[in-house]
């Protein structure tokens, strides 16, 4: 017999503010050490999460939900199409503490994919297999990748050449900064909106797309216009005649009418008998 007070299954709003609660502060601050912005950190969260709120049975049914959304969080933050947003073209106070402020400026210089690599294996504590299908790459691709990671750190800072210490260090940068979250409340609120918005967008660009191909459509021509011939040049016509030198009776015969009157020649008059 069923206890009273044995709770029922979690439903899909339930099961994500779970996860969402779970995850999210830590994943902004795991966020913040791929790109050094806390902004940016908090809006690829969110965008992460509203990602997995639209497609939460495929995400509830996924074998590591957070893994789902870290992924998507960090190839958002990672995106190369945030340095043309004006909000972040210029940089971000870096963090008080002198020591943490050299460790991220060390981790902004590496590149992308080996920062990535570097905060997944030595500062989540992923093993290699999974640093590796998380950043979509060959198991020994991770491995030079991290290797690459650690060596330039090292260079700049020899006391992390230590991987013990090297975790720490990062654990530490990350749990010193104050990164908040929003509720999960809003989060699917905004995710059920910008989807509500762009469900319109593509009905109208649909709309339109049907509307331009059925004016276009009304208006073509019914039948077939020959196109008029190009000109052509007629040969064999005879060139027009120009006037020689006039003669003796030409030009007395213009001189007289030049001296004639402008109205004419004398009117004739009857002669009566």
């Amino acid at each position: 017999m069923k206890r009273a007070d044995t709770p029922g299954p979690l439903t899909p709003a339930q099961a994500f503010d779970t996860l969402y609660a779970s995850c999210a502060p830590a994943l902004v601050r795991q966020t913040f050490l791929l790109t050094g912005r806390r902004e940016l950190a908090r809006e690829a969260v969110a965008w992460a999460f509203q990602r997995a709120w639209l497609r939460w049975p495929e995400v509830a049914r996924d074998r590591d939900p957070a893994g789902w959304v870290r992924a998507t969080a960090h190839d958002c933050a990672l995106s190369p199409w945030h340095r043309f947003r004006p909000r972040y073209r210029h940089p971000e106070p870096p963090p008080t503490d002198p020591a943490d402020r050299a460790l991220l400026d060390a981790l902004l210089q590496l590149p992308p994919v080996y920062r990535r690599t570097l905060v997944l294996y030595d500062g989540l504590g992923l093993d290699l297999p999974e640093t590796a299908a998380e950043t979509e790459a060959s198991t020994p691709a991770a491995a030079s990748r991290l290797t690459h990671a650690r060596e330039a750190l090292a260079a700049q800072l020899p006391e992390l050449a230590d991987p013990a210490e090297l975790h720490r260090r990062l654990r530490a940068l990350a749990s010193t900064e104050p990164l908040r979250t929003a509720d999960p409340e809003p989060v699917r609120r905004e995710g059920e909106r910008r989807n509500v918005f762009w469900t319109r967008a593509a009905i109208a660009f649909t709309v339109t797309i049907i509307g331009a191909t059925t004016l276009t459509v009304w208006s073509a021509p019914t039948h077939y216009e020959e196109p008029i011939a190009p000109a052509q040049v007629v040969r064999g016509v005879p060139p027009v005649g120009v006037s020689g030198p006039l003669s003796r009776e030409q030009l007395a015969l213009r001189a007289k009418l030049r001296q004639a009157e402008a109205k004419g020649p004398e009117r004739l008059v009857p002669v009566t008998r």
